[in-house]
């Protein structure tokens, strides 16, 4: 599939600068099916879409303070993300300008050295970083939550970027659709019948790199860590329908099924043309054009995708991290 089926028109006026005030009334799409027309709800609605038997599935992953602004022993600012741990202390982060900071170099905060620059990994502007001293006390000390870049405009509260469940501090990114909701929400999806678990997947590069190769199948996928609890496997089993809160769950769950481990690192890119094994249902932002994310929402609905993303442009709804959402069905058969 080349990855120009997946470019849309995204006028800037349509990305989200805010997230909405209360989280649960944003927006909600209802996909209804091919041929159906879909349904403008709210998200407080969620729970009127459940059912006995379900399965409500979320990332409880909760976003690091993992933006550094630091210099160099020059005087010359560098920006240091943070991305995951790797071995000896060593951790993968993207530098910027990267160019500019030779392996070896320190970087400093106020007036002590904090970090050391290695070399790079791979061809993708990722480079490895050792904090001088503990890393968590770092991102204490000097660390942002990192915000998209297409978020220009500062949040009056920086949790409003993490959601109401977030537990370890592992993410680069937010796991957003889960931005939406409240426990209040949550509460009525179990008044429901539906059973809710959680998981955690360390949202990382593979989430949110950019599609730069012409085919999909040419595109690497960055690994990411997850680790899923017995007991969500197990109601995963019994569920007549499990429901991902957002693709990062969608992948985890897919890379479980497909590895037969619980946890560990998967680079599992879901495109058009994979076979889900665990997911029926799904609630998700809505995304870039040419991202890994809108290639996997092509492969649950289809090319119906497009025709949705329409219908929200011309309804006005707010679109990526911060924006509004969508609930969609998996196609039979995919």
């Amino acid at each position: 599939m080349r990855t120009s089926e997946l470019h849309y028109e995204l006028p800037d006026a349509a990305i989200a600068q805010q997230p909405a005030e209360p989280r649960d009334s944003s927006r909600l799409l209802v996909d209804r099916g091919s041929g159906a027309p879909p349904e403008h709800r709210l998200t407080r609605d969620l729970p009127d879409l459940l059912s006995p038997g379900d399965v409500l599935v979320v990332n409880d992953s909760r976003v690091m303070s993992a933006r550094l602004k630091l210099r160099k022993a020059t005087g010359g600012r560098v920006e240091v993300l943070l991305l995951e741990p790797g071995n000896d202390g060593w951790w993968s982060a993207l530098v910027r300008p990267g160019r500019r900071v030779r392996p070896g170099a320190e970087l400093w905060f106020e007036e002590q050295p904090v970090l050391e620059v290695g070399g790079r990994i791979g061809d993708d502007g990722r480079r490895w970083v050792r904090p001088i001293g503990d890393a968590d006390a770092l991102m204490d000390r000097a660390g942002e939550v990192p915000l998209p870049p297409y978020v220009t405009e500062e949040l009056a509260d920086v949790e409003l970027y993490q959601t109401v469940y977030a537990d370890r501090p592992v993410s680069a990114a937010a796991p957003t659709a889960g931005l939406h909701l409240t426990k209040e929400v949550l509460e009525r999806c179990r008044e429901a019948g539906a059973v809710v678990c959680k998981l955690e997947l360390a949202v990382g590069t593979a989430t949110f790199t950019p599609v730069m190769a012409e085919k999909l199948e040419d595109h690497v996928m960055h690994t990411e860590s997850y680790r899923i609890p017995e007991s969500t496997l197990a109601a995963c089993v019994r569920a007549e329908r499990v429901v991902a809160v957002g693709t990062t769950v969608v992948r985890a769950l897919e890379s479980a099924a497909a590895t037969g481990s619980a946890s560990g690192s998967t680079d599992l890119f879901i495109k058009p043309g994979h076979q889900f094994t665990v997911v029926d249902a799904m609630l998700t932002n809505f995304h870039l054009p040419r991202s890994s994310l809108l290639a996997l929402l092509a492969a649950f609905i289809g090319p119906r995708w497009r025709d949705l993303y329409e219908t929200a442009l011309a309804e006005g709804y707010r679109f990526l991290s911060l924006g509004d959402a969508m609930f969609c069905t998996r196609n039979p058969g995919q």
